[in-house]
């Protein structure tokens, strides 16, 4: 796909940020290596590079953690919240709170199973609510209702309002897909 110029752009803001040719972070259960000379983003658990929209995530918040990470405000927002959003509404649907729905909707207390293997708190949020640390400083508070004779099971993603002077819209909506693929 086209992460090419995506990537190599962040590469070259890191290249001018960090006086480190390794660097090493947390995200979700697996730990990072990010070799600046090589330019690879190496996965620790499995011992394989991450994929391209894995690397651009993980090196865009490499980017705003050396500039400085804002502080997170308690606020939630839902995604609809964030502005700029509207065209990419019906992806966020369809790659991340549709996978939630069908993985956890008949059963919405599975989900804290995750909290076995992921950073992540239950949360006294809609019928089941979890916080989840996808990296230090970008918790994600994911709700789930259940179904009725009226309407069926329900689920949203929220965010800290910090999380829009970490990643723009188009890296919210793939970290968003990425939490759903990994829960």
């Amino acid at each position: 796909m086209g992460y090419e110029i995506a990537i190599n752009k962040a590469w070259e803001e890191l290249d001018k940020l960090s006086k480190d040719k390794t660097l090493s972070l947390k995200f979700l259960a697996d730990e990072y290596d990010v070799d600046l000379e090589n330019r690879k983003v190496l996965s620790l658990a499995c011992n394989v590079p991450a994929k391209d929209f894995t690397a651009i995530i993980i090196l865009h918040y490499l980017i705003q953690k050396l500039r400085g990470l804002p502080k997170l405000t308690g606020e939630w927002l839902s995604f609809k919240e964030l502005s700029g959003v509207e065209g990419y509404l019906p992806a966020f649907r369809k790659r991340s709170i549709e996978p939630i729905i069908r993985k956890y909707g008949q059963h919405p207390e599975t989900i804290l199973s995750v909290l076995e293997r992921l950073p992540a708190k239950k949360v006294n949020q809609g019928d089941v609510g979890i916080v989840l640390e996808t990296f230090v400083g970008v918790p994600v508070l994911i709700t789930l209702w259940r179904g009725d004779d009226e309407f069926g099971p329900e689920a949203n993603i929220l965010f800290d309002k910090s999380i829009t002077k970490i990643f723009c819209t188009e890296d919210i909506v793939v970290l968003a897909g990425i939490i759903a693929a990994g829960i």
